[in-house]
């Protein structure tokens, strides 16, 4: 088998120094890059004390089961399998937690990160005193590589767009590749939010201090096997980062997103009563079933979208859909009688109305993520 020549190439030799500093590599489908990767990594990290953790997200193509069958030869070779739940930036979380490593690099699993410029991240981190190192493309001659013009215009414009939201001029936040001091993360850890694929944008803004920042170029590869994570729901959750670490410290964004379906439940609620309406029913029996359709739509919206990271399945929708309709109904009640008591204090109508709005709404968001969501 192959990965038996790669243990005979690279004796096990890095687990009998101390451990100085740990990779860790988050994967998806990427069988065909691992050995390719570990043969890389012996290499440019010979003399170092040296681990590398691959988080894999339940891959089907047996990348787990391979670096499991290396990991019995070479001991510095470990995965940690994730089974239910997926995600770049909590996959890399993880990683470092798992490792005992002062230093930490994060990098791809699809060998477009040139693992070259490892030493002198890490020396950067070790010995220059930065609290994290980075791999740039875009800064002192780093290059993306053979990148059609669509997709460079477009990291750009989001590597700007982070730039801006962040108030940071570090050239590449985008950048997957980066070593960090593990006392640098820790201080970031309480505040770290996991969300999507970009997990150095999420460190620099989550750090309660300035970090001492230094960059190193490289030029982005081809992706050799595997597949690529970019797609419509990295994309949305790039978004959701950046206005979680901008506008979230004042409103948690997690709340415009369910006051977001709040509101396209009012359009679902108008589309029952009116189609009932016309159908012949009364009133009362309409505007039952309006009430009743839109309280389950947004339960399932905020379940796939508000809620994603908590998302109910199985049997747990049953009780978690009760539990949202009682909440629903206790939250009208307080709209209600918020309302028609600031209308009795001779206050103006709309003023009443949007207060018993606004009580419902966050009666229905706080309770909602305590009970039909709670953690």
């Amino acid at each position: 088998m192959r990965h038996e020549r790669l243990t005979a190439d690279f004796a096990d030799a890095a687990s009998a120094l101390p451990l100085e500093v740990a990779v860790v590599v988050p994967t998806l489908n990427e069988v065909g890059n691992v050995e390719a990767l570990i043969a890389n990594l012996s290499l440019v990290l010979a003399g170092r004390g040296w681990e590398v953790v691959f988080v894999d997200d339940n891959s089907s193509d047996g990348t787990s089961g391979l670096i499991r069958s290396i990991g019995r030869d070479l001991r510095h070779v470990r995965v940690v399998e994730r089974v239910g739940r997926r995600g770049l930036s909590s996959a890399v979380i993880e990683g470092i937690l798992a490792t005992a490593a002062p230093t930490v690099v994060v990098m791809d699993g699809d060998l477009q990160h040139d693992a070259g410029i490892l030493p002198q991240l890490i020396d950067a981190v070790t010995l220059d005193g930065a609290d994290i190192a980075i791999g740039t493309r875009y800064n002192q001659g780093g290059t993306v590589g053979d990148w059609d013009a669509g997709r460079a215009r477009m990291s750009r414009l989001a590597t700007r767009l982070g730039q801006v939201a962040l108030g940071t001029n570090v050239s590449d936040p985008m950048s997957g590749f980066f070593a960090v001091d593990r006392t640098a993360f820790e201080r970031s850890l309480p505040k770290l939010s996991g969300i999507g694929f970009k997990i150095l944008l999420d460190l620099l803004a989550s750090s309660p201090t300035t970090l001492r920042v230094a960059e190193v170029p490289y030029s982005f590869g081809k992706r050799v096997a595997g597949e690529s994570k970019l797609g419509a729901r990295v994309l949305a959750e790039y978004a959701e980062l950046i206005a979680e670490k901008s506008i979230g410290r004042f409103v948690p964004v997690r709340m415009f997103k369910f006051l977001f379906v709040g509101g396209l439940g009012v359009f679902v609620h108008l589309g029952v009563l009116t189609t009932a309406l016309h159908a012949g029913y009364s009133f009362l029996a309409a505007q039952t079933a309006a009430v009743m359709i839109a309280i389950a739509s947004n339960f399932f919206l905020n379940n796939s979208f508000t809620y994603a990271d908590r998302k109910l399945r199985g049997w747990k929708v049953i009780p978690g859909l009760a539990s949202f309709y009682a909440i629903s109904a206790a939250g009208a009640v307080a709209n209600i009688g918020i309302g028609n008591w600031m209308a009795g204090q001779d206050e103006r109508w709309w003023v009443a109305g949007m207060a018993g709005v606004i009580v419902g709404a966050v009666w229905n968001f706080a309770m909602s993520g305590s009970v039909t969501w709670r953690k």
